[in-house]
């Protein structure tokens, strides 16, 4: 197959890396970025550059940038795709209603995915072929999807690397995303705004490094990101609110049972819902 990469970043970045190593796909890829391009070239992430000639050539493309410019290039590239369309973006309700809509009228396939993997820092120099190793991919289809595609994108994304595939609507998809992944990320940025967060070499092992590791996100993206997906978000963000508030008020009460069975019900939750 060719598949075409809009986006060389972290993800896009990754997932020709994750082909070129485990596939003999030819991979296409472009970015504004001249010196990801050329990284990309030199690395042998890509066999060439993608363009208007070769879009319609592309089996699958995938698109790796944030959710306004990944409309726009849709948008604008919609009549070149002949393959199947693949956002990588981690919002869906809105990026999937679009690009459904520009799949129907210029009569290509369209699915939208979510890679459940990444790291504090961005681009293609933080590019790995491992970073979807053991990692889950989200998939959320539409009706006008045949079995044959999903088949296709499914045999694909386990042959590069991921461990499963996890099928979902766009809307539950944002909704647990907002608590999953969205919270964190805005938890971790408040919490390193703390006076003492400048203070704390010598002091901090690896709950400080766990909780402030994605202090590190690109705000550009993140900004992004949470807006689209800002109603579920701030579901979570008042329920995260209203537990701190719960624990502010018995510490200042002194309140030692009510503490003690309140850390009780933190970590039978925890085991309850597995994960590390």
């Amino acid at each position: 197959m060719t598949v075409g990469i809009v986006g060389l970043g972290l993800i896009g970045g990754s997932m020709a890396k994750s082909i070129k190593a485990h596939t003999e796909h030819v991979v296409l890829g472009a970015d504004i970025k001249d010196e990801a391009i050329s990284m990309a070239k030199m690395t042998g992430a890509i066999d060439g550059v993608l363009n208007d000639n070769n879009l319609p050539e592309c089996d699958i493309v995938m698109i790796a940038i944030s959710p306004l410019p990944l409309l726009s290039w849709a948008e604008e590239n919609a009549h070149l795709i002949k393959g199947t369309l693949v956002d990588l973006c981690g919002v869906k309700r809105n990026i999937c209603k679009e690009l459904g809509t520009l799949a129907q009228k210029h009569g290509f396939s369209y699915v939208g995915g979510h890679p459940m993997a990444g790291k504090e820092v961005s681009g293609f120099a933080n590019a790995s072929a491992a970073l979807f190793s053991g990692a889950s991919m989200i998939l959320t289809p539409n009706e006008k999807n045949d079995i044959e595609t999903l088949d296709m994108l499914k045999t694909f994304f386990l042959e590069i690397g991921f461990d499963d595939i996890t099928f979902s609507t766009p809307e539950e998809h944002d909704r647990i995303i907002a608590y999953t992944s969205q919270l964190a990320h805005i938890t971790s940025s408040a919490y390193i705004k703390s006076p003492f967060s400048q203070k704390h070499m010598g002091f901090s092992a690896g709950s400080y490094k766990d909780m402030t590791r994605v202090a590190r996100l690109d705000e550009n993206l993140w900004t992004e990101l949470f807006l689209e997906n800002a109603d579920f978000l701030v579901d979570e963000l008042k329920i995260l609110v209203e537990n701190l508030s719960d624990y502010l008020d018995v510490l200042q009460k002194g309140d030692k049972e009510k503490l003690r069975e309140m850390l009780k019900n933190g970590r039978l939750l925890k085991m309850s819902a597995g994960g590390e």
